[in-house]
């Protein structure tokens, strides 16, 4: 009967200590060495403010001619490489779509507000362009020939994306 009375005690004072242990919190997510950020959150980027500036070196102007540009009509999978000089204007034919094309950058950079090309070289060959549909201005931004899907042109009908840069006969 003793050794009863045991085990029903020994029993009663094991429960009652459960119960009386908190559940253990989770611990918080481990911190991130200074510096980095977590995995499953994408990093702030701060961007500077003010007026972007769009540098052309002297190395680069007068260099560059014209740009080559593909047009492909997604619903026909009709491609078109056009070339199209620097500071003027394309209209996609039977299309009210116009393409203005501006600056050409051969080695495109990004500092802060300035945009420029590091060199002479087309190492990340970027061209400025603002579409316009009928009158309103669509697209407004760069074309990247080695990196077309970074801010790339969307249209339901259109696609564009720059070739490459032409040289001006007899520059380098």
């Amino acid at each position: 009967m003793k050794s009863k009375i045991i085990a029903v005690s020994a029993g009663l004072m094991l429960l009652f200590s459960l119960g009386a242990c908190k559940k253990k919190e989770e611990a918080p997510p481990p911190v991130p060495p200074h510096g980095t950020q977590p995995t499953d959150v994408a990093p702030t980027v701060m961007m500077p403010k003010g007026e972007t500036k769009i540098v052309v070196p002297e190395t680069v102007k007068g260099k560059w001619d014209a740009v080559k540009l593909e047009i492909v009509d997604k619903t026909t999978s009709k491609k078109e490489t056009v070339t199209v000089k620097l500071n003027s204007e394309y209209k996609i034919p039977n299309s009210n779509l116009k393409i203005k094309v501006g600056e050409f950058l051969p080695d495109f950079r990004m500092d802060g507000l300035t945009i420029t090309s590091a060199s002479n070289e087309p190492k990340n060959p970027a061209v400025r362009v603002i579409v316009y549909e009928g009158d309103k201005e669509i697209f407004k931004g760069w074309l990247y020939s080695k990196f077309p899907t970074i801010h790339p042109f969307q249209h339901d009908k259109y696609a564009l994306t720059l070739v490459e840069g032409i040289k001006a006969s007899g520059k380098s």
